[in-house]
């Protein structure tokens, strides 16, 4: 058995189809969208990705700053800078990039950015709102992994689910996303006893921890659905999953690292930042 492939190119296509549509209504009356993004780390994996959205907010039409404070950044120029641009009007939409330095707490960071402009939902009033299912952006990629899923047309009501990472930035908004579709949610993470067993009993698998091929056939039940998350710099300069490639013979569905969350969490982040615009 070979997996089916949950390929998020053609959804993260019709996304930006539609973001683009909307930044040029936004540019006819005179008011073009702006995502500052500011990142302090030397992480490649974290430097890919914000080059990736920096190229697709310029495809659709978004005009896109990228705030590089350096490896070495203080906390006290990383909240300054996120106190500014929460503070300019012409900034719309405001991301803070993991990781942060050594010493810098993202949960004290992220309480800089206004939550209107928190287009991926860090901020603690933003995940309280999640919490609370009061209106709110929810973290791109997690957003991404249920977009994804419904495109695939995967039912989540009644549904159990094992998230592997339990990281604000994903497992814990995913799984307050999973819980409002009514699917049965374990939340797994490093100190979970046997992994396997609990992984191996669930319908539905998102790994989410940042460790390549971390999960192997043998976390998996037969004809599972696997949706991975990872996107760990390989030494050929691509990337490569938390799932093993062995996974693609014993799961029912499995989306691919490059190709599958990513590009729906950049087309998802900037529309985003277009609808903390107002548009």
């Amino acid at each position: 058995m070979t997996a089916r492939l949950l390929s998020g190119t053609e959804l993260a296509a019709s996304v930006r189809a539609d973001t683009t549509s909307r930044v040029a209504a936004a540019a006819a009356a005179g008011r073009v969208p702006r995502l500052t993004v500011v990142t302090a780390t030397a992480d490649e994996a974290s430097a890919w990705y914000v080059r990736s959205i920096a190229r697709a907010a310029k495809r659709t039409g978004i005009d896109c700053v990228v705030v590089d404070l350096g490896p070495q950044a203080a906390p006290s120029e990383i909240h300054e800078r996120l106190a500014e641009s929460s503070a300019d009007p012409d900034v719309h939409g405001l991301m803070l990039q993991t990781p942060l330095p050594v010493g810098t707490s993202l949960a004290e960071a992220a309480q800089f950015i206004d939550p209107a402009k928190d287009v991926d939902g860090a901020a603690p009033a933003s995940l309280g709102r999640l919490v609370a299912g009061l209106p709110a952006f929810a973290p791109a990629t997690a957003a991404a992994v249920v977009a994804l899923l419904d495109h695939h047309e995967v039912p989540l009501a009644g549904r159990e689910v094992a998230i592997v990472g339990r990281s604000t930035v994903v497992g814990k908004p995913l799984a307050q996303l999973l819980l409002a579709r009514d699917a049965t949610v374990t939340l797994c993470h490093s100190r979970t006893r046997d992994l396997p067993a609990v992984t191996g009993r669930a319908e539905i698998v998102v790994a989410a921890v940042g460790r390549a091929g971390l999960l192997t056939s043998a976390h998996i039940r037969p004809g599972a659905v696997v949706v991975d998350v990872g996107t760990n710099p390989a030494e050929d300069g691509g990337l490569l999953g938390d799932v093993a490639p062995e996974v693609s013979e014993q799961a029912g569905a499995l989306s691919p690292v490059p190709g599958g969350v990513g590009p729906v969490t950049t087309a998802l982040l900037l529309r985003h930042a277009v609808e903390a615009a107002g548009w």
